[in-house]
């Protein structure tokens, strides 16, 4: 076939389109000069006529993080603090409460405390808001000031205010501050069940994840039932260990992808050849607080049909930020690209629907406190496509297996419905036979 020839008229109308084009450039970098002119006016007018002396430095980081901030409730300003803050989230070790907090209209809100901690003990909940810290109003502070304050030397006391939603009084709480250290993965022998508690996606995840599954077969002596892998109150972590941990229970396939602006700019991962669980039934255990690189894992299992998701539907953050150092200590963290399921499901917004809707009917305020999830945040991603979860949600028929009381619960030595329930169903999975395994005594790592 002749190739396709360019005629002097086609010529013509391209050298044509170059003006135009320089044209509309130009008229586009004139409106920012002109909004650069506005920035500058108010920085000089606000320096010159503040009530106090404010120095450049504190401005010019009130501009950065309010510019952030219009975007996306996870795009921000990362300064030495919150340098100091992050690597305490993937490495380290620290003095304090075990809470994982968020600024909201002034107030500082729990996104969730860290089992095992003197929060988690004392009884703060997700999604309590903290108005005062040993009676101190703390309203209207910084972020890094309230952190600051819960921070502190292990052994010593402190007192939360906590405004619960649901609760007509503030809700008082005390405990002493410990040394917080980061376990990101605890295994326990339940019967003949192995179940994997992952509550957060540090530096060792995945390895450790992988050290849980030979921990279980090595003090049953053989190969379990089945794993429940418990992502509850996950708020998410490094990218790297959800695909790493995903990685462990899939033997080939697509674990995730992330796509940026433009429609080119996808970048996928993989599995490598190995079931690190030998193939054997897998429950994800989720709920609301369960998101980011937790529903990364959870979608990837479900759309595998490498396990049953179960619980309630995910937090839906569905979106990748990248760390882009500015300065030394500096950097911003920015929402470059949102991340796609195997299937091409985005989970912005909408979450992961789990396989089998199972409430937490062992929490006497599961009715009375509202759950927070990404689509309650302000100027969050919009998600185009998504489930319509409304339907669902409006069904408020009770199901007949979850009608039992946290009072009944607590008569038969219940402490964990959702856990209850996964551990029942991984034992139907091995057979009639089996079912009675599950009550023999807990081996616990």
């Amino acid at each position: 076939m002749p190739r396709p020839l360019l005629t002097a008229t086609a010529i013509v109308g391209a050298l044509a389109l170059v003006p135009i084009a320089t044209a509309a450039m130009a008229a586009a970098d004139t409106e920012t000069y002109r909004e650069f002119d506005q920035f500058l006016d108010v920085f000089n007018r606000v320096k010159a006529d503040y009530v106090d002396k404010v120095d450049d430095k504190t401005l010019i980081k009130g501009a950065i993080a309010g510019m952030l901030s219009s975007l996306d409730p996870h795009s921000s300003y990362v300064d030495a603090l919150d340098f100091d803050n992050l690597r305490i989230q993937t490495e380290g070790n620290y003095g304090g409460l075990g809470l994982t907090v968020s600024m909201e209209d002034g107030a500082v809100k729990v996104i969730a405390p860290q089992e095992d901690t003197p929060a988690d003990r004392a009884g703060v909940k997700s999604g309590d808001y903290i108005t005062h810290i040993d009676g101190k109003l703390i309203f209207g502070a910084s972020l890094d000031e309230a952190i600051g304050q819960m921070r502190g030397k292990p052994g010593t006391k402190i007192g939360l205010t906590l405004v619960r939603p649901g609760r007509d009084k503030p809700v008082e709480v005390s405990m002493m501050r410990e040394v917080i250290v980061q376990r990101p993965v605890k295994w326990e022998l339940k019967g003949d069940v192995g179940y994997i508690n992952i509550n957060t996606f540090s530096e060792q995840t995945g390895a450790d994840t992988r050290a849980a599954l030979m921990a279980v077969e090595k003090a049953l002596g053989r190969r379990p039932l089945g794993y429940v892998v418990d992502l509850r109150e996950n708020g998410g972590g490094l990218l790297s260990q959800s695909i790493e941990v995903a990685d462990a229970f899939l033997e080939r396939g697509e674990i995730v992808s992330q796509r940026g602006r433009e429609r080119t700019d996808i970048e996928r991962y993989f599995a490598k050849p190995g079931d690190a669980a030998h193939g054997l039934p897998v429950i994800v255990l989720v709920d609301a607080g369960t998101a980011s690189a937790s529903e990364i894992v959870a979608g990837a299992l479900q759309d595998h049909h490498r396990a049953i998701v179960m619980g309630e539907r995910t937090f839906g953050k569905g979106s990748v930020q990248t760390l882009l150092p500015v300065g030394p200590q500096t950097a911003l963290r920015l929402t470059t690209a949102r991340y796609f399921t195997p299937s091409g499901k985005s989970v912005q917004e909408g979450g992961i629907e789990p396989d089998i809707a199972v409430p937490q009917l062992s929490d006497p305020d599961r009715k009375n406190r509202p759950v927070f999830r990404e689509a309650d945040l302000r100027r969050h991603l919009i998600n185009e496509v998504k489930a319509d979860n409304k339907v669902l949600e409006e069904d408020v028929k009770d199901d007949p297996r979850f009608t039992a009381t946290p009072e009944e619960l607590k008569k038969q030595g219940v402490e964990d419905f959702q856990l209850q329930y996964a551990l029942k169903t991984i034992a139907r999975l091995g057979g009639a036979a089996q079912v009675a395994a599950v009550t023999r005594p807990a081996v616990k790592k």
